[in-house]
Formats: structure tokens, sequence, C-alpha cells
């Protein structure tokens, strides 16, 4: 589990380390490679996705989605979430691109049964794709580790300025925004304002980014999650 001790440590080596690949999971739809990570003794994996592996998609723009994982990472550290893997963009041996920790999960939890419950790490997911307006998280997108916490992954196709949410994760549909969530937030509005907001205005369109502060106002003016949109499926498919 990523935690503050080692955050800084696991950031550098992912801008900063030799960068091997070593497989491809070959049921991604973009070109998603399997990665080792070494600096000095010590090595991580992990996961690089180059833009020019990206599909061409008619939604977004081409050669964007590396920037919106990153983004993605960036509000889920904004709103203090931890709920996505270390994310940077660099340079490796296929061309710039995204790279990302891997994260083992525990293969003994059935993710089409972990999907389903109320916990808290799933709610932080919730609200967290609410914020980022992500149009796939499937089943298979979350990351459960033998610590008990959950991870989310494959953000490329997020932030965009129409309402497309699409996700498995509807079990609080209408319900109450806690107030520590609502505190949430309020940080996120206030780094938005700052360097990180700076930083996400280079990653995604000036209209994506005005929609995104949009959400996260209206979030805290209604005080509830969201339903889904009757313009738009509910949920992604394949749901796994």
């Amino acid at each position: 589990m990523v935690t503050d001790d080692n955050r800084a440590e696991i950031l550098a080596a992912l801008g900063y380390g030799d960068l091997k690949v070593t497989g491809r999971l070959v049921d991604a739809s973009n070109a998603t490679l399997f990665g080792e990570i070494t600096v000095g003794e010590k090595s991580f994996n992990c996961i690089y996705k180059p833009v020019t592996g990206e599909r061409p998609l008619w939604d977004f723009p081409d050669g964007t989605l590396a920037n919106r994982e990153y983004a993605a990472y960036l509000i889920s550290e904004a709103m203090q979430l931890n709920c996505v893997p270390p994310t940077l963009l660099r340079e490796g041996p296929f061309g710039f691109g995204m790279v990302q920790l891997w994260i083992d999960i525990d293969e003994e939890v059935d993710l089409a049964e972990l999907y389903r419950k109320d916990l808290p790490g799933l709610r932080k997911l919730a609200l967290f794709d609410v914020v980022i307006n992500n149009t796939d998280r499937k089943i298979g997108h979350l990351l459960p580790t033998s610590e008990g916490h959950i991870y989310g992954c494959d953000h490329g196709v997020t932030f965009h300025s129409e309402d497309k949410l699409r996700t498995v994760l509807w079990q609080w549909e209408q319900e109450l925004l806690l107030d520590s969530e609502i505190s949430t937030l309020k940080t996120l509005e206030s780094e938005l304002d700052g360097q990180i907001g700076e930083l996400i205005q280079q990653l995604i369109t000036a209209e994506e980014f005005t929609a995104l502060r949009v959400r996260v106002s209206r979030l805290q003016s209604e005080k509830v999650f969201p339903s889904p949109s009757p313009d738009w499926p509910a949920v992604p498919w394949p749901p796994f």
C-alpha cells in the first residue's frame, strides 16, 4: 500500500528510474505494457501506457488519454483519497506516456461480489468518479489489496465536458454526502485555484476544466450522490 512514508520514493522511481518493458496486458483496448522500474538495487513493477498505443475515440481528442490518467491521479491526491496508484508522465521505451505503480491485488477477493458492497473504499471511488466524470468504471478496474485498501485504475476516458458518468458503483445514488466528503470537495475546490489546478489545465481542455469546477461546486450545493443520466448508459459495457 502507498503511504506518506513511501510515496515520494515511489514517485521518484517512476519518474527517473530505468524503465524496462517485460510484458503486455493483451485484454486492454489500448497498448498497456507491464514493466519494471529499477533505481539502484530497488525495483518496482509498473504499468506503462505510451501515447502512441492509444486508439482514437470519437468523443475524446486523440493522444490525450495519458494526460487524463495523470490528471485523475492529481485529483485523487488533492482530495486526499489515495484511491489511484502513484502515476506520472514520462518518456519510455516506446515514447512518451503514462507510468503507474503496479498494484498486487488480493486474489482471494471476488470482484463480482466486492463491487456491490457498501464499503468506505468503494464510496471514495464513487465520489471520485463523479468528480472526474469517469465514463468507464468497470468491475475489473477495482484493485483490492491484502491490506484492505481499494485502488482504482484505467482513468483515460475522464474529464469530458458533458455528463458521461458510467460506473458499476451506483449503490449510493441520491444518498446524502457526509460532512467529511463535503469538506474533501471544499479542499479540492481550493486546490483547483492553486498549483494543482494550473497543472491540470495543462492536461485537459479549458472547457473540461470549467466543467470539472462546475461538478465540484454542484456536489457541494446539492450534497447528494447523483443519479444516472437519462441521456447516457449508466453502466459501461462490458461491466467487467
